[in-house]
Parts: C-alpha cells; sequence; structure tokens
C-alpha cells in the first residue's frame, strides 16, 4: 500500500461524525512480484500456519509461485479449488465452513465470489481470513460484508474483513480485460450510491459521514481519471486501481455496511442477477452489470432531477404486482424483507415534497452527465448497454420497476411510488 493511502487511513482514528471507524487490516500490499514472497508476508503478519486456500481454476493457474512460497515459508496447507466460482452462494460457504476444523485461516485466491465466500465462512467459523488478489475486478477486497445467493436471492451479509491483503500489480494487469473492466464499472456505481446515500440522511436521518462519502469520492476519481489506461498490461495503472478498489472497502468497513458503495444501482444488478439465476441462465461479472445499471439510474436520477417541485402521497405500491415480477421463491424472500414493515412507512409525503429542492441539489452535485460516464465506460471497454449483459426489454423495464424492493432501504427509486409521475414521464 502507497504511502498516500496509509495517511487516509490512519487519518480516520478522530472523525467528526464521532463515531469510532474501525479497521482490522493490518497489512495491504500491492506491487510487482508479490506471488513469491506471500508467504513471508503472512508470516511477518502473523497469520496462522495452518491455512485452507481457497481458489479457482483460473485463479490459481494465474498465480504462479504462490503456493511455493507459502511451503517456503512453513504453512500447512488445505486447498479447495473450484472449477469456476462465477456466482456467490449460501452452498459453497456451507462446504468450505465443513473444510475448517483443524486450521486457522482462510486465504482466498480470486476476485469477488471466491472473496465473499471465504469471507462469511471466516466469519461464521472465527477464523483469520486473508486475500491474494488476481484482478482488479471489484470494490469489496477489503470490505467487511458479503453478497451472496441463498434461495435464488442475493442478500449483503456482515461478514469478516480480512487482516491482509496482497495483491501483485504484474498478475492483476495480466487479468482477463473483461475482469478488469467489471472493476472499471464497480467503481463507476459510486456515483448515485453517493447519491442514495446522503438523499436517505436528508430524509430520514440515516447516518451519513462526509469523510467516509470523500474517501469513497477519491477512490472513484482515481479509478476514474485511469479510464483510457484500464485495458493496458501496465502494472502501475494496475496498482492505482486496485487502490482506489481497497478505499472503497475500507469505506464500506468504516461505515459497518455497504451503504458508501451500493445503491439503487447495485439493487437493480442484483435484481437482474437473481431472475437470471431463476431462469437458470449465467447472471454475467458483477461490476458490468452495476455499470450498465449507474447509466441508467444516473439518467433516471438526472430527468427526475430536472423537475422543480414533483407531487408527493403515501407510498402507492401494488404489491401483488411486485409478487408477480418476483415470481416463486423469490417473491417469497422479497416480502420477507418488506413485512411486517417497510421503509416508506415513516416518510412523510410532505416531507419529500419540501425536501425535493435539496434532494436536486444533491443528484446534480453528485451525478455526472449521462454521456460523461458513458463515455469513460466505454474508453474502458466497460459494458453500458443492457444488452451487453444479455439483459432484454422486458427483464430491463420489470428491473427498473420492481428492483428497489430487494432491499428495505431508502433509495430515491424506492421512493418513486411516493410521486405523482407517469411511467411514460420516468
Amino acid at each position: 500500500m502507497n504511502g498516500s493511502l496509509e495517511e487516509t487511513l490512519s487519518s480516520f482514528n478522530e472523525c467528526s461524525c464521532l463515531r469510532e471507524h474501525k479497521l482490522r487490516i493490518n497489512m495491504i500490499k500491492i506491487g510487482e512480484g508479490l506471488a513469491g514472497i506471500t508467504g513471508s508476508l503472512l508470516k511477518k503478519a502473523g497469520f496462522p500456519e495452518r491455512l485452507l486456500l481457497v481458489a479457482d481454476e483460473n485463479t490459481i493457474a494465474a498465480s504462479r509461485g504462490l503456493v511455493e512460497s507459502l511451503k517456503t515459508a512453513g504453512f500447512i496447507i488445505k486447498t479447495q479449488i473450484f472449477d469456476n466460482l462465477i456466482s456467490a452462494k449460501m452452498e459453497d460457504v456451507t462446504m468450505i465452513r465443513g473444510l475448517c476444523p483443524n486450521i486457522g485461516g482462510i486465504l482466498a485466491v480470486g476476485t469477488g465470489s471466491i472473496c465473499d465466500v471465504c469471507r462469511y465462512a471466516a466469519f461464521k467459523e472465527s477464523k483469520a481470513f486473508a486475500i491474494f488478489a488476481t484482478g482488479p475486478s471489484m470494490d469489496g477486497f477489503a470490505s467487511n460484508s458479503a453478497p451472496l445467493i441463498e434461495n435464488g436471492f442475493k442478500l449483503t451479509y456482515q461478514a469478516r474483513q480480512p487482516e491482509v491483503i496482497i495483491a501483485d500489480t504484474g498478475i492483476l494487469a495480466a487479468a482477463p480485460a473483461e475482469l478488469k473492466s467489471a472493476g472499471f464499472g464497480d467503481m463507476a456505481a459510486k456515483y448515485t450510491a453517493l447519491a442514495d446515500w446522503r438523499i436517505a440522511h436528508l430524509l430520514t436521518g440515516e447516518y451519513y459521514c462526509p469523510r467516509v462519502a470523500e474517501l469513497v469520492l477519491n477512490g472513484l476519481n482515481r479509478v476514474m481519471n485511469l479510464a483510457d489506461r484500464v485495458l493496458k498490461n501496465d502494472p502501475e495503472t494496475a496498482a492505482a486501481m486496485m487502490a482506489g478498489l481497497v478505499m472503497t472497502g475500507v469505506a464500506m468497513s468504516f461505515t459497518g455496511n455497504s451503504r458508501p458503495a451500493s445503491g439503487a444501482e447495485h439493487v437493480l444488478s442484483h435484481f437482474w442477477e437473481c431472475k437470471k439465476l431463476q431462469a437458470g441462465e449465467w447472471p454475467d461479472f458483477h461490476g458490468k452489470k452495476t455499470g450498465v445499471a449507474s447509466l441508467l439510474i444516473t439518467e433516471l436520477y438526472r430527468k427526475l432531477a430536472g423537475r422543480p417541485s414533483v407531487g408527493t402521497h403515501a407510498d402507492e405500491t401494488d404489491w401483488e404486482k411486485v409478487r408477480e415480477a418476483y415470481g416463486g421463491r423469490l417473491a417469497e424472500e422479497m416480502m420477507k424483507l418488506n413485512r411486517p414493515a417497510t421503509v416508506t412507512d415513516d416518510i412523510d409525503p410532505k416531507l419529500l415534497s419540501v425536501k425535493w429542492p435539496e434532494i436536486r441539489r444533491i443528484i446534480f452535485d453528485t451525478l455526472p452527465e449521462t454521456n460523461s460516464l458513458r463515455s469513460l465506460l466505454i474508453q474502458a471497454g466497460a459494458a453500458t448497454e443492457p444488452r451487453d449483459i444479455h439483459v432484454d426489454d422486458k427483464l430491463l423495464a420489470q428491473g427498473l420497476k420492481y428492483h428497489a424492493y430487494m432491499r428495505n432501504r431508502v433509495n430515491l427509486t424506492r421512493l418513486m411510488p411516493m410521486l405523482s409521475i407517469k411511467d411514460d414521464d420516468k
């Protein structure tokens, strides 16, 4: 980890929000050639010598020299190598937990799905946790939460933050272009996430820390400035991307939830993912979906903000239509989140109307022009259209109308049933 990032993190020892921002991580190393010395780095960090290494065939192949360095350092290794772990499912967590007896820590070798199943298994089994990253593809490396699929429904669970994060920039730079572009798309989603967080704070008093938001924005700007270099096999660019992604995960840890990095755009992505899994289809990479979703939500929010005022009323959700849109087990799981109470119950429609000018200001202050964001995504080789992630017109319309019910959380899209806006005006 470079000095500026270390200094940034240490500056949170005292924060004006008066909350203690906890960070379990005691080592972050981003540099070239680290695969060959990972064993000695883990030893230095005090990681347990009996460890479970979890990877898939792709990530372990990319990490040449890693296993040898662990053995040389004296680690006793148990391994679980998946064929190709593309979704983080609770059943995989259960399987990993079954391998935890007689080991002291879990080393995840990979990115999103592998890190998430290991993160939650380590939390449930009270094991030490470390990550060897193989691609700058997502923002959750430093997170203490894990989005997991159970019963076809995706929820975010409290999980274990890694004690150690190691990233070999040579390996990151050589990662498939699609993974690097996905990481860029995941970071682009932070614009709408930050807007939703500020709006929720304005309307409900939900906890909000300006300094944590600034940390996310700094990481976001850092990655957005690399748009034209993302696809290059360049260790320096990979290092800068990784540092930006780590900042966002740290922000989630500081708040104890995913709020600084996940808004309506992530919920829309999760809706598509669950519906595709329901249909037996592969849902595509997380960052690809959130990048596309961020464009759609940015366009929607800016269009809404173009209204100087709005009519408001009590939540007019048609729950039968919501159930129908989710269908089957998804509908059952969705309703569990929205009963006996839903987030709009305590929001006065008059307050929403009174606060509308401030909501407009938050949107225009936080969100870039849609075409500017699209241009950045294109430069980075990221997906920009629903068809790029195999979302057809029906699933697109369903997602935009019904995604917000997947979370009992205030995002602006969840408040739309309280606004006097016709469907064709959205």
